[in-house]
């Protein structure tokens, strides 16, 4: 083995060893991004529910699943919902009563 030879394997080994992968700075930069305040809503709904969904035998209540039951409300409305049913004494009782437009109507 020449010493050009030896120089380019000493220098491609120094290079792994030291460089990190471009996937180990890819991952972390993804999850940062994907944080929204209507992500941190529906997570603050799942977290307050499944507290007594647990307790009451049910399952509880994943992001898919709420963001599916959200689909229709605006954010605006969800920090409105948030309020009232922080000030209510079931806070699950008032989130599901809201929810359901058959309570809002005026019986007509």
């Amino acid at each position: 083995m020449g010493t050009r030879t030896f120089i380019a394997y000493s220098c491609r080994a120094v290079y792994y060893l030291f460089v990190k992968h471009i996937s180990s700075h890819i991952k972390r930069a993804a999850t940062k991004n994907r944080v929204t305040e209507r992500g941190e809503l529906m997570e603050y709904f799942c977290r307050k529910l499944n507290i007594g969904r647990i307790r009451d035998g049910y399952p509880k209540i994943t992001l898919a699943w709420m963001g599916k039951i959200l689909q229709d409300i605006p954010t605006k409305d969800l920090y409105y919902l948030k309020r009232v049913c922080d000030d209510a004494k079931d806070f699950s009782k008032k989130f599901w009563w809201e929810l359901d437009p058959k309570k809002h109507t005026d019986g007509k």
